[in-house]
C-alpha cells in the first residue's frame, strides 16, 4: 500500500473515494483523466493514486489542474481545459495503440426529438452502450409543437435526396404522418373509455394506479397506428470506443436524419472526451478507408441479394408460400446441446480435457443426462437465478415476422446477433382485438390504407426514407442467433404479462 504525506493526502482525497483501503472508487474527474490514467496503470508498478498523485496531478504538462478544477481560481472553463491538454492525452492513448482503452471512458448522452429510425440505428450497436428510449407504452404521443405533430419532417428526412423531382413525395409524406397522428389522438380517449368500461377499478386500487393502467393499456392498444418518423427521446451510455464506432457508422448510414445526428453527436462528445472520438471525424486519417469499407460492402451486398431475390423468384418456391411462413420459425438448433451442456457444466468441476467429458455426454442414459441437466437450473426461483455458463455453448436461429413495435420491445436485448430488414407494407398489419372490441378498427385500417398508400410511392425511388412513413403496426422481418443462457432470460422476461 502506498504511503502519502498529509500534504499528498490533501491533494488526492478529493479524487479518490478513500486513502487506505484496497478498493476505491475514483471521483470528480472528467472522463479523459480517468481513461488517461487507467491506461498508464496497466503498464506501471505504482498504485493508481500514487500515478495519479506523480504523473498527473503534479505533472503541469498534463493541465490537470485546470482540467480537474484543481485550480478553480484559474478562470479556464473545463471544455477549453481538455482542448489544451488533448495533446497529451491523445499521446498517452496512442501509445498503448489498443482499442479497449476507448472504454476507459465513456458519457451519458441525451438525444431528443430523433425519430424512431435513429433510435434504431443507435441501438443495433450493442456493444459498450446502455440506451434507453421513451416508452410508446406508457407516455402519449399527440401532443403539438408550434401547432404540428412530433414527427421527422421531409426537410430532415431527404436531405440530400430532397429535389424538385420529390417535393410531391414530401407533401404526401407529411400530409400521411399528420393523418396518422390525428387517428392515434382521435382514437384515445375512445380506447381509454373502452378500458375503463371492460376493467373497472378494483376495491383497494389508487386513483392513480388506475389511470395508470388505462392509459398503458391505450398506448399499447394504438401505438400501432405511430409511424416510424416519430419523435422520441433516448439516453444513452457509453464508452468512448462504443461512441467512436457509432458515429462511423451513423456518417456512413445515407439517412440524411442520421448523419446530421452524428455530426451533432460528435460535436458534443469532444466537449467531453475527445481523445476518445478522434477517428470517427472525416477529417481523421483512418476514416476514409472505414468509410470506403462500410459503403463498398454494402453496396455489394445489396447487388448480390438483388441477384438472390431474382432467382428465388424464378424458383419453384411460390411466393404464396413464403408469405404464409410462420411467425416465429426455428431456423437452426444445436443437435448436440444436451451433451454441449452437461460436457461444459462439468469441466471445471475436473481436470478432464474438454473432448472426454463431450464423450463421455455422450455416452450417458437419458436419466442421467436429465439429472446432470437438472443439477444445472436446482433451486431456480426467477430469471434472475441465471443457468450456468455452460448454456452458452449451445445456439439457436429463428427468423421472426411481427409488428415494428413488437420488434421494438425484443431489440433492445443486446447478448445475441439479430439483423432486420428494411420497413415495409408487403407483410401487412397487426389489428389489435381490443381495437376491433372498442369498434374503432375501420378507422384504424383505414388509416393503414393510407400509409401504405403514400409507402408504395416513396419507395420506388426512395427506399430507405420510405421507412419513415411505416407504422408500428406494419411487419417486419429479422433474425435472432442466441445462446441458450441468453434465451432463458430473453423469454422469460418477454412472455411476462404487461
Amino acid at each position: 500500500m502506498d504511503a502519502f504525506t498529509l500534504e499528498e493526502e490533501k491533494l488526492l482525497s478529493r479524487f479518490v473515494s478513500n486513502m487506505r483501503g484496497r478498493v476505491f472508487v475514483l471521483q470528480n474527474l472528467p472522463e479523459v483523466i480517468k481513461g488517461a490514467l487507467f491506461s498508464r496503470y496497466s503498464r506501471s508498478q505504482k498504485g493508481l493514486r500514487r500515478l495519479l498523485l506523480d504523473e498527473f496531478i503534479l505533472a503541469p504538462e498534463t493541465g490537470f489542474s485546470q482540467i480537474a478544477a484543481y485550480a478553480e481560481e484559474s478562470g479556464i472553463s473545463q471544455t477549453l481545459a481538455i482542448k489544451k491538454a488533448q495533446e497529451f492525452y491523445d499521446r498517452i492513448l496512442d501509445g498503448y495503440g489498443d482499442d479497449s482503452i476507448g472504454e476507459l471512458g465513456g458519457a451519458h448522452v441525451a438525444l431528443e426529438g430523433i425519430s424512431n429510425i435513429a433510435t434504431k440505428f443507435i441501438q443495433d450497436r450493442r456493444i459498450g452502450g446502455s440506451p434507453l428510449e421513451k416508452s410508446t407504452r406508457y407516455v402519449y404521443f399527440d401532443d403539438k409543437v408550434d401547432s404540428r405533430w412530433q414527427y421527422c419532417r421531409a426537410t430532415q428526412l431527404m436531405g440530400r435526396a430532397r429535389s424538385p423531382g420529390n417535393n410531391e413525395h414530401a407533401q404526401a409524406y407529411e400530409q400521411t404522418c399528420d393523418t396518422l397522428f390525428a387517428a392515434y389522438s382521435k382514437l384515445m380517449p375512445v380506447m381509454q373509455e373502452f378500458f375503463t368500461k371492460r376493467y373497472p377499478k378494483e376495491e383497494g386500487v389508487s386513483e392513480k394506479a388506475y389511470a395508470f393502467t388505462v392509459r398503458a393499456r391505450a398506448c399499447d392498444a394504438l401505438r400501432g397506428l405511430l409511424p416510424a418518423s416519430t419523435l422520441t427521446n433516448m439516453g444513452v451510455f457509453g464508452n468512448g470506443r462504443f461512441f467512436e464506432y457509432l458515429i462511423a457508422c451513423m456518417r456512413c448510414s445515407g439517412l440524411a436524419e442520421i448523419e446530421s445526428l452524428a455530426e451533432e453527436l460528435q460535436q458534443e462528445l469532444d466537449k467531453t472526451i475527445p481523445s476518445f472520438v478522434r477517428r470517427c471525424k472525416p477529417s481523421h486519417k483512418h476514416f476514409p478507408s472505414l468509410q470506403q469499407f462500410l459503403q463498398q460492402r454494402e453496396r455489394q451486398l445489396k447487388t448480390q441479394a438483388a441477384q438472390a431475390t431474382e432467382s428465388i423468384a424464378k424458383a419453384t418456391i411460390a411466393p404464396s408460400s413464403l408469405a404464409a411462413a410462420p411467425t416465429v420459425k426455428l431456423i437452426e438448433s444445436d443437435k448436440r446441446a444436451e451433451e454441449k451442456i452437461i460436457a461444459h457444466a462439468l469441466y471445471q468441476h475436473t481436470d478432464l480435457p474438454l473432448e472426454a467429458l463431450l464423450q463421455y455426454a455422450r455416452r450417458l442414459p437419458t436419466t442421467e443426462r436429465n439429472s446432470i441437466i437438472a443439477a444445472c437450473v436446482a433451486g431456480r426461483e426467477n430469471r434472475r437465478h441465471k443457468p450456468p455458463r455452460a448454456f452458452e455453448n449451445v445456439f439457436y436461429t429463428f427468423d421472426i415476422l411481427a409488428d415494428f413495435g413488437a420488434y421494438r420491445d425484443l431489440h433492445r436485448h443486446r447478448m445475441l446477433t439479430q439483423e432486420r430488414q428494411l420497413l415495409t407494407v408487403e407483410h401487412g398489419y397487426v389489428l389489435p382485438e381490443e381495437v376491433v372490441a372498442a369498434g374503432v378498427d375501420k378507422d384504424f385500417k383505414a388509416v393503414m390504407d393510407t400509409a401504405a398508400r403514400s409507402f408504395g410511392r416513396m419507395s420506388r425511388m426512395m427506399p430507405q426514407e420510405a421507412q419513415y412513413v411505416v407504422p408500428l403496426a406494419f411487419r417486419v422481418r429479422w433474425y435472432i442467433t442466441i445462446n441458450l443462457r441468453s434465451l432463458f432470460w430473453f423469454s422469460e422476461l418477454r412472455s411476462v404479462p404487461q
